[in-house]
């Protein structure tokens, strides 16, 4: 029988979407305490000094405010909260960073075997085989690792789902919570992974839990990488949606796993191959954002794959990837606005466009974008945004704009204009633009134009981060 050692414990976790509570209870003091001891190490004589702010408990909050992104006080906060109420991972996030390996944890060979012991009952065998093989061609691509199925004896990687207690010692917990666990490079139980049979696995769909994605993290695991804290990672903490057709492992695992095993030998030289996706990073004073939108009193301000979500209750937004929120969204959109309305966000990339009610896709959509009267010869939307004193939604096209009436849903006489013709000041290209508390804001480039559309008058010119406040302390 395989030994099993605990610092080895790995296991993922769903990502769950909480609003930041009103205000701190005795329940969630509870939580926070068991929280720091569980993930970062807080020892018992602390007490129940948390909310307080009292060393050590306050050091260890800073830790974890630090890892999530928040802003570090010390203190329970509202925020702080909301994360802690978040499914998660059992491993602790202390001393983690941008991808983390656990040092002497990795395999001596590269040549490596698998094996599947049993299959859920949730999908095909032939589904589960084929999920289980591409998430470790994920990592066999960008290093020199090569996997070979073995169908007896002991695998380097034993593939198994279980439920509840399922012989590690650490049982899983039912539907929800913890979606599988790996071990770490070693000798006996070191590779292993396994699945919960309590969680509803799929090959596609995103009802359930897709196992290519949850088998590719764990699979990290089981070559040596710890967790990371850059939220577009494979190796973040928690679970996230994304479409097996189309997934490429994040520039942050690259490097993880290449400083344990090297670049594959059989990399593409020719530029071909598509360079791997990094995670915007909300200090970049270079970036230009794609899309600005408001949506329920939030602010949404888009990029690549990823979105920030900033609400009232928030002193730092919170960075997650589009289909997280919008599984059946597209990724690198154009534009984005909110019809109150109607009560839904729209979403444009090229000549298409998606509305959501809440989370979920609305019916008949994704549309041509003539289905609001443009031109067919519109190619994309550079910006949109709602206004609420008129009720009309303007969409910036190159160096001009339409204005639409969303009440009689059609474009109003007299369009296009230019842009300069009513922005003054405005010059460039317009790639973003929403209304807040008021003022119209239209981005260009790195920019951000404040006006009053009431007077036409131009305030301020400002960086594209002033309501995307750095998340770096």
């Amino acid at each position: 029988m395989k030994t099993f050692n605990l610092c080895t414990l790995l296991s993922l976790a769903l990502t769950a979407y909480c609003m930041p509570v009103s205000q701190v209870t005795v329940e969630d003091e509870e939580r926070a305490e068991n929280y720091l001891k569980k993930f970062y190490n807080l020892t018992e004589e602390t007490g129940p000094t948390i909310r307080r702010g009292v060393s050590p408990a306050s050091r260890k909050l800073s830790e974890m405010q630090r890892f999530f992104g928040l802003e570090i006080t010390g203190t329970l906060d509202a925020d702080t909260v909301a994360i802690m109420k978040k499914p998660r991972c059992g491993v602790p996030d202390e001393n983690l960073a941008r991808f983390s390996t656990f040092g002497q944890y990795k395999w001596q060979k590269n040549s490596l075997t698998y094996r599947i012991e049993n299959y859920t009952p949730d999908m095909s065998v032939s589904e589960v085989d084929d999920s289980i093989e591409r998430a470790l061609q994920v990592w066999a691509k960008v290093t020199p690792l090569r996997f070979t199925r073995i169908y007896s004896g002991t695998a380097d990687i034993m593939i198994s789902f279980g439920r509840q207690s399922h012989g590690d010692y650490y049982p899983f917990d039912g539907p929800g919570g913890t979606l599988a666990h790996a071990f770490a490079p070693s000798p006996g139980i070191g590779g292993d992974a396994h699945f919960d049979e309590d969680e509803d696995f799929t090959f596609r769909s995103n009802t359930g839990y897709i196992l290519f994605m949850v088998a590719a993290h764990e699979f990290g695991h089981s070559l040596g990488l710890s967790h990371s804290d850059d939220a577009g990672a494979l190796m973040y903490p928690v679970y996230a949606y994304r479409n097996p057709d189309t997934f490429i492992l994040p520039r942050d695992d690259v490097n993880g796993i290449q400083s344990l095993y090297g670049p594959s030998p059989d990399t593409d030289s020719s530029g071909e191959e598509p360079l791997p996706p990094t995670t915007p990073d909300a200090c970049d004073s270079t970036m230009v954002l794609d899309a600005v939108a408001t949506l329920r009193g939030e602010m949404f301000f888009f990029k690549d794959s990823f979105f920030w979500r900033s609400y009232p209750q928030s002193s730092t937004p919170q960075q997650s990837l589009i289909t997280n929120f919008w599984p059946d969204a597209p990724s690198n959109i154009d534009a984005a606005y909110e019809s109150r309305s109607s009560d839904k966000v729209y979403l444009f990339k090229g000549k298409m466009v998606w509305a959501f009610s809440g989370y979920d896709l609305v019916g008949g959509y994704p549309k041509p974008i003539s289905s609001f009267g443009l031109a067919k010869s519109v190619e994309k939307i550079d910006a949109v945004f709602h206004d609420v004193d008129t009720g009309k939604t303007l969409f910036f096209v190159g160096s001009d704009y339409y204005s639409y009436d969303e009440v009689r849903k059609t474009m109003d006489q007299g369009f296009p204009k230019r842009v300069d013709e009513t922005f003054s000041g405005l010059t460039g290209q317009v790639t973003a633009a929403f209304q807040y508390r008021g003022f119209t804001y239209i981005y260009s480039g790195k920019y951000m134009f404040e006006y009053s559309l009431r007077s036409g008058r131009l305030f301020r010119v400002l960086n594209n981060s002033y309501f995307l406040r750095c998340t770096n302390f």
